[in-house]
């Protein structure tokens, strides 16, 4: 991690966010005592490398990746995920990296915003922040309200798109979402965060960067736009 840092302050580059680790196995939800704490000391072990890169936030997703059981269950494991986010936010900030929570597919636990919102809502501690991952919401059906509902967590986004069927992490302007209404959205609510490409690799680095480009400069431009029709400069 420290020879990342060196070579990431010799490009004049900045490590904006880190994402932790997710699997079945790291299980913040489990019945297991024991295993809700080799879970916490993965989060943990991960956001003490992720404040040796000088990151701004640590994001994580906020469950296993599973899906279906009852609903008795599912209410009983996300108390036991609050549990655990709580002692991880914790060590974030002593740490000093903040600590975001990111809305999942949504089949999978808190894969909705009503779900981000009972999480947030439960969690003691304020200085916790949420990722609107666009690709996710697109799916699970929140794009339109989303951004309004979890304004008041809001620190930054994931921008990818989809074409409405699975999480294809395509450049943004390349799928179906509607990126004028999310921009008008996000300009509404006030978000300052930082938006970040989170697009598919391809097997050529130079493709991928190029992808990465188009993406920037397709979200630039519409951010201007959007700019320039409130200004009354042009029409939509």
């Amino acid at each position: 991690m420290e020879r990342a840092r060196e070579r990431l302050k010799a490009l004049g580059m900045e490590a904006y966010s880190f994402h932790a680790p997710f699997a079945d196995d790291i299980d913040i939800t489990s019945f297991d005592p024991a295993q809700r704490e080799r879970a916490l000391r993965e989060l943990v072990s991960a956001a003490e490398a992720a404040a040796r890169l000088d990151v701004r936030y640590f994001v994580i997703h906020p469950g296993p990746e599973r899906a279906g059981m009852p609903d008795e269950e599912r209410l009983a494991r996300m108390r036991n995920a609050a549990g655990v986010l709580e002692r991880a936010a914790a060590r974030c900030r002593e740490l000093g990296v903040g600590f975001v929570l990111e809305n999942q597919l949504p089949h999978l636990f808190f894969g909705h915003a009503r779900d981000l919102l009972w999480l947030m809502g439960t969690l003691e501690r304020m200085d916790v922040g949420i990722c609107l991952d666009t690709g996710h919401a697109r799916l699970s059906g929140d794009l339109h309200t989303v951004v309004h509902k979890l304004s008041g967590h809001l620190w930054m986004v994931h921008a990818s798109d989809t074409r409405g069927q699975f999480d294809d992490h395509l450049p943004p302007g390349r799928g179906s979402i509607p990126w004028g209404e999310l921009v008008d959205q996000l300009s509404d609510v006030g978000f300052r965060g930082g938006l970040i490409l989170e697009i598919a690799a391809t097997d050529d680095p130079e493709a991928t960067l190029q992808w990465a480009r188009e993406g920037r400069l397709f979200l630039r431009e519409t951010f201007r736009r959007k700019d320039r029709i409130r200004q009354g400069r042009v029409t939509a």
